[in-house]
């Protein structure tokens, strides 16, 4: 079987080529990347020499491109993590993530309806379903929570989700949809929460925290995560949506702490600086069906995975620090500028 997985060089996509790859060496792995900011090929660089893996690089909202890829070919699945996922840019530069999420994503639809292929799933987000009040922890969000999206990136992602679905419904493509909470784990580009905070922490840099900290989020670990997404394409149903959550709710300011705690540093470091706009309160899934249906359980709670996680980033300074220094943008040329030439 041939997989394409888009976006496979971010952070969650990075981490499902590794699982694939290494789970299923009979399958071909094709990892779509335009490798933007967040895009980084040091991530694969375990597995690169891997004989059922490839990296093709490209735009998933360039039609014409997309559609000579497909020719050329011929997947059987498509499994698209390809996505602008920052709030804070989403705020200040909107357009591009219609583009890349919206328009992308159908260019990929469009592409999966002319060559066919046996599943298309797509990554989504718990934003789309907007917030939860924190003086209501029996509130979840279920699969037929309506959306209800705060920022242009969950718009964005809400979008993309419902072009999916009307695929499905007017052409009977076969696709599913996955909704995460908040994932963390190895490779996590350091612009979000929990990698911020290690490097910045390791510092002794101040650690910014938006607000008064009291912002909710269900964290799950991304290596649970994979393993859903494995589930779903193996045996979810044809047109279903599948919430993925990990039970695991803290505090930013909890997380945070929990950080400084791990790592030995002080909680003077924390600044509390102004809240973005629109900021969400409280995110929560309700993961009964996907684990109902499919069995699926998370391997980590949140004080076992953040461990590990932090372990990680201090096991692997080299790869977060590239990115600090903005080294790892050379990757791509130092690895393949030679068989473009």
């Amino acid at each position: 079987m041939k997989i394409i997985v888009t976006g496979g060089a971010g952070f969650i996509g990075g981490n499902f080529v590794h699982h694939m790859v290494k789970k299923y060496p009979e399958d071909e792995i094709l990892n779509l990347d335009l490798l933007t900011y967040a895009g980084n090929l040091e991530t694969l660089k375990p597995i690169e020499d891997r004989p059922n893996y490839r990296f093709v690089r490209g735009d998933i909202a360039d039609r014409e491109f997309v559609f000579a890829l497909f020719e050329k070919e011929k997947p059987d699945m498509v499994v698209n993590f390809a996505a602008e996922s920052h709030v804070d840019r989403s705020i200040t530069d909107p357009e591009v993530f219609v583009r890349t999420n919206v328009m992308g994503t159908t260019t990929l639809l469009d592409a999966c309806r002319t060559y066919g292929i046996s599943r298309y799933h797509q990554v989504s987000t718990d934003e789309v379903y907007g917030d939860l009040p924190l003086d209501r922890p029996d509130l979840f969000f279920t699969e037929e929570t309506p959306l209800h999206t705060s920022s242009p990136y969950s718009s964005s992602k809400a979008s993309a989700d419902l072009f999916v679905l009307a695929y499905h419904r007017t052409y009977g493509l076969p696709v599913t949809v996955s909704r995460c909470s908040n994932n963390y784990g190895p490779y996590h580009f350091p612009e979000k929460l929990i990698p911020l905070m290690i490097s910045r922490a390791l510092a002794d840099e101040p650690l910014p925290v938006y607000g008064d900290g009291a912002n909710v989020r269900d964290w799950l670990h991304v290596s649970d995560h994979c393993e859903a997404i494995d589930l779903i394409l193996h045996k979810g149903r044809v047109g279903e949506i599948y919430n993925i959550g990990g039970h695991n709710e803290r505090t930013n300011l909890e997380v945070v702490k929990t950080i400084l705690r791990a790592l030995d540093k002080p909680e003077s470091l924390i600044r509390f600086v102004k809240d973005r706009p629109g900021h969400d309160r409280r995110y929560a899934i309700d993961p009964t069906k996907i684990e109902t249906e499919l069995g699926w359980k998370p391997k980590y709670n949140f004080d076992t995975g953040i461990r590990q996680t932090i372990d990680w980033y201090l096991n692997n300074e080299d790869w977060w620090k590239h990115i600090i220094s903005g080294e790892y943008t050379g990757y791509f040329e130092k690895m393949y500028g030679e068989r473009l030439a």
